[in-house]
């Protein structure tokens, strides 16, 4: 840009510079056309165009002088002085100058802010938290007593060590909080950061590795580094199976940059050099693909369960929950925790949002009770479809259906869960389901039970059988979930009779987990037949039954599909009603009362996909086939 600016500045024909008395040797031979007087300096045009410049002393510019110009024919312009005259040459003199010189600084700066960023990568990205930042407390959580009263144990270590050094004992040096997702365990690590009364530094396990070799353990030195120019001081690192995963060969499992930062997290933690007065905490849902040597003690000394909570701690959960929420006087907070059964603090905060939500929809004040029953059939069953066309024929289909699936449960109360609800009403991906829910916490599951499970997941098939005389693609995931009880009670809880007392599970762990490179199974392929054998002699037999309990009670499997199309929904107390052979009341019309059919579209073609029909029409509800081992 300078070269630039010269260039240009040079390309402009100079005017020549006269002599004041070669100016006046000029006005008196009348070469002069026009001049131009400013302070003594002036500017002119020869008659032959040329242009030229010279000065003249104030005392000359007289008004004789100019009156003599003027006389001779010559143009006269007088200008006033100019004030910035010599600022403006001064700037046009050094602009391209400090331009350069600035151009220069910036680049300069530039360069050196890249390397400082570069340098920065092994920084550690903790945040650092002060007891005025943190809003929550321990009376923010609930539902994990046992789980709290840990935490608050290590908060005392840090407020009175002498209290438990006098007797020799020794601080923790790490805490792992380890429990199913949506338990609490990044609120319980809040709660420590708001109670502590100590500086707490908080992390991702994947804010560790980056792009750069070396990072993550130059990250994990920063952070400790820090942690003991603030001891005491609590590091919490979430989702620590992110960077703790175990070191192996699988395909997961041989990442030089993770084990490298994993090898440097497990000296900070218990190496050498001691790290008095820092207390780490890490939480995460799968501690089994963490690294032996990160759980042994010296590094994570305890283990935190955090589980899902009770009816004690849902009821405790919901009312902190609630606390900001108008509720109406219907509204039994215990009766919603009896009914969510296995829900999770995630799960119930989640309903309270959605009751609090279907209450605004419809402009009330507060939130009721049927607010709180659409919520939860929402979380469990899906938001309803009513847009969806579907025809008679597929109604039908999907009524005997579910049908099927909820005399089976009713048939078997003394192994079944409770029928909630039955409808026909598409929710989710499903274009009916069948709900149950468990009176009380299940911890165990008997064999019967999941005979129960199997039976009831083959109703919805079975009744297809007994009344079409043929299949729809509907049962497609009750056969899913069905053939898992299966193959697990022949494979890992030893319930099958013809293979005995032995497992037969999968030795080797997934591959992606970092353990072995294959996957691996410590039995023949003559007894893997065995194995399939049996799944399907489970099946083929619990099939039977549903099928044959269904053919001795037809009349009231008719009775349920048929309520069911005149109704679409179903609850438990009606389905006890249509078992015991009596009528259900008579239904009123829209607009009369809370038994009015729900507004439905007309019968038409079904507007969708096959393979989505396939995958999820008349589903049942059935328990995830991985019980709570006791």
């Amino acid at each position: 840009m300078l070269l630039l600016f010269t260039t240009l500045k040079q390309n402009e024909a100079a005017p020549d510079k006269l002599a004041f008395s070669d100016f006046m040797e000029s006005v008196g031979r009348s070469e002069i056309e026009a001049v131009t007087i400013e302070e003594g300096h002036i500017e002119g045009k020869l008659v032959d165009g040329r242009k030229f410049t010279s000065y003249a002393p104030p005392t000359v510019i007289t008004s004789e002088f100019l009156a003599e110009l003027k006389q001779l024919g010559i143009k006269t312009d007088v200008q006033p002085p100019d004030e910035g005259g010599f600022w403006r040459q001064t700037l046009v003199m050094w602009f391209p100058l400090v331009l350069l010189v600035g151009l220069w600084i910036f680049f300069i700066r530039q360069m050196q802010g890249g390397g400082g960023k570069a340098m920065s990568f092994g920084k550690s990205r903790a945040r650092l938290l002060t007891e005025n930042s943190q809003a929550v407390t321990f009376k923010d959580v609930a539902g994990i007593e046992e789980s709290k009263t840990e935490l608050e144990e290590i908060i005392e270590f840090l407020r009175e060590p002498k209290k438990f050094t006098r007797l020799g004992g020794r601080i923790p040096k790490g805490v792992l909080l380890v429990g199913p997702p949506g338990t609490g365990k990044t609120l319980l690590a809040r709660a420590v950061a708001g109670e502590a009364g100590v500086p707490f530094f908080s992390i991702s396990g994947s804010d560790f590795v980056e792009m750069f070799v070396g990072v993550g353990a130059s990250r994990v030195r920063d952070l400790f580094l820090q942690g003991k120019k603030q001891a005491p001081c609590i590091i919490f690192i979430d989702e620590i199976d992110a960077v703790g995963r175990h070191r192996g060969a699988g395909m997961g499992g041989g990442h030089d940059e993770r084990e490298q930062t994993l090898n440097q997290l497990l000296v900070e933690m218990d190496g050498f050099e001691s790290n008095e007065g820092v207390i780490l905490i890490a939480a995460t849902n799968r501690p089994d693909v963490l690294d032996p040597a990160l759980l042994r003690p010296g590094r994570f000394d305890r283990r935190v369960v955090v589980p899902r909570p009770d009816l004690k701690g849902r009821l405790e959960i919901l009312k902190i929950h609630t606390r900001r929420v108008p509720l109406a006087d219907d509204v039994d907070l215990e009766l919603q925790a009896r009914g969510t059964p296995g829900f999770v603090g995630a799960d119930l905060q989640n309903l309270v949002n959605e009751a609090a939500l279907l209450a605004a929809r419809r402009n009330a004040s507060r939130v009721g009770h049927e607010d709180f029953e659409n919520a939860k059939d929402k979380v469990l069953m899906g938001a309803e479809r009513r847009s969806m066309i579907m025809s008679d024929e597929d109604k039908r289909i999907t009524a005997f259906h579910e049908a099927g699936h909820a005399l089976v449960a009713l048939l078997t109360p003394e192994d079944s869960d409770p029928v909630h609800k039955v409808t026909i009403i598409p929710r989710g991906m499903a274009l009916g389901l069948t709900q149950t829910l468990p009176e009380a916490d299940r911890l165990n599951y008997t064999e019967r039970q999941i005979y129960a499970v199997i039976r009831y997941a083959m109703g919805g098939r079975a009744a297809e059988e007994i009344v079409f005389d043929h299949f729809s693609t509907g049962a497609s995931n009750d056969l899913q979930q069905a053939t898992g009880w299966a193959r697990r009670m022949v494979t890992e809880y030893g319930m099958s009779r013809g293979l005995g007392p032995v497992s037969y599970a999968d030795s080797g762990a997934d591959v992606f987990l970092g353990r072995d490179l294959v996957s691996r199974k410590d039995y023949s392929e003559q007894k893997a037949r065995e194995i399939d054998d049996e799944v399907a002699r489970i099946l083929t037999q619990k099939y039977a039954e549903a099928k044959a309990l269904l053919q001795e009670h037809r009349a009231t499997l008719d009775r349920i599909a048929e309520a069911l199309l005149e109704r679409e929904t179903l609850e438990g107390p009606q389905l006890a009603i249509l078992l015991r052979g009596e009528a259900l009341p008579v239904l009123r019309r829209a607009g009369s009362g809370s038994d009015a059919p729900s507004p439905r579209a007309s019968a038409g073609p079904r507007v969708v996909r096959d393979e989505e029909a396939g995958r999820a029409s008349g589903g049942a509800a059935i328990p995830d086939p991985e019980p709570v081992p006791s």
